[in-house]
């Protein structure tokens, strides 16, 4: 996590809570960017981090043609059996690579918005960026007939203009958490009704192809969004890192925030542009992936034991989930193969129920 604030900030913030206990300083570049290590979050990261290896490379392996693991390196760098290349080259690694840049994406922008929201509730999914993006998207696969790379522009530009409008209603002296929550599931809400509206005034096929893109599916995943999905990540993921040590010191209020120099109104402006451009940019290669923003920063937070912002960790975390998930779909139920959405939704939908009943239990107690 960088470190953008004054030298006087810096010596006041060695002192603060939101510093994660056992951290080291890891400066690189100067005095440019300052990183926090912890012995354990460099362990979970390394852990996580082969687990996708591993999954990646049992994608690629497995399916009704089968691959030898031996021959899997040969086939990604286009050696080996014809049917070997193809299907790793063409099929499985593009599929497998989509699936860790959208997991990656969503797990940063879940982090962030619950850092903002300071609520363990605020992410994309529940307060109404998804459903912006995935609006914007559906009205135009069936109004306008759009081609692909219109339906992703129109679901990042919904997604955007969403973020807008939640953070314009939710601001006022600042922007609280418990308003952005509310406000974003509000107009959520009305963005469902307005997705409902147009499903039933559609053709039969064209609301079945919506229909299957708003549940989340990586099915014919090739290349290109292997490119679009890995660039946005390439450009704003570094830029929401570096914002991460801000963040952490906004959870603990805009007072203290303030105090130790932190420019809270820009931050706030510029960590929710960039992480609904980043959720815009996973929907439109994936659709609208459920529950991989909620539950990636929690798990993250929970195995690490830190109760701030953890972009890296929660970026991994989700990488991790979604690979894992979409193995899980192309095999749980094979030669038919589910979209990746329905398996997030059954996974993200257990946690979220222990998530509610842990508070109620911890307000009980």
């Amino acid at each position: 996590m960088s470190s953008t604030l004054t030298p006087r900030a810096r010596a006041r913030a060695r002192q603060s809570p939101a510093t994660p206990r056992g951290a080291r300083p890891l400066r690189l570049f100067g005095e440019r960017l300052s990183l926090l290590v912890r012995p354990r979050t460099l362990a979970l990261c390394l852990v996580l981090v082969a687990v996708c290896v591993l999954t990646l490379v049992v994608s690629v392996a497995v399916g009704d043609y089968e691959i030898p693991l031996p021959a899997v390196p040969a086939a990604v760098a286009g050696y080996g059996e014809r049917l070997d290349v193809f299907f790793v080259q063409g099929v499985r690694l593009p599929r497998a690579l989509t699936a860790l840049g959208v997991g990656a994406a969503l797990g940063i922008a879940g982090a962030v918005f619950q850092s903002l929201s300071r609520n363990a509730l605020g992410s994309p999914d529940i307060i109404g960026f998804t459903s912006g993006a995935a609006t914007g998207a559906v009205a135009a696969i069936l109004v306008f007939g759009a081609s692909r790379v219109a339906v992703s522009l129109g679901a990042i530009a919904a997604g955007l203009a969403t973020a807008a409008l939640v953070y314009l209603l939710a601001m006022k002296n600042g922007v609280q958490g418990y308003r952005l929550v509310l406000v974003g599931i509000g107009v959520s809400a009305m963005l469902g009704a307005v997705r409902d509206y147009l499903m039933t005034r559609a053709e039969l096929t064209e609301a079945l192809g919506a229909q299957i893109w708003m549940i989340g599916s990586l099915n014919g995943r090739g290349w290109p969004e292997v490119v679009a999905v890995w660039v946005c990540l390439a450009v704003l993921g570094p830029l929401l890192v570096g914002l991460g040590q801000r963040l952490r010191f906004m959870e603990l209020g805009d007072d203290t925030a303030r105090g130790l120099g932190v420019p809270t109104g820009p931050t706030q402006a510029i960590a929710l542009a960039g992480a609904s451009a980043l959720t815009g940019a996973a929907i439109a290669v994936a659709g609208p992936v459920g529950f991989v923003a909620l539950a990636a920063p929690q798990l993250a937070r929970r195995l690490l034991r830190t109760g701030g912002t953890t972009l890296v960790g929660s970026a991994l975390m989700g990488a991790a989930l979604l690979v894992v998930a979409d193995l899980v779909a192309q095999r749980a139920l094979a030669p038919t193969q589910l979209p990746v959405g329905v398996v997030t939704a059954v996974i993200g939908g257990s946690y979220l129920i222990w998530l509610l009943y842990t508070e109620w239990r911890g307000r009980r107690a």
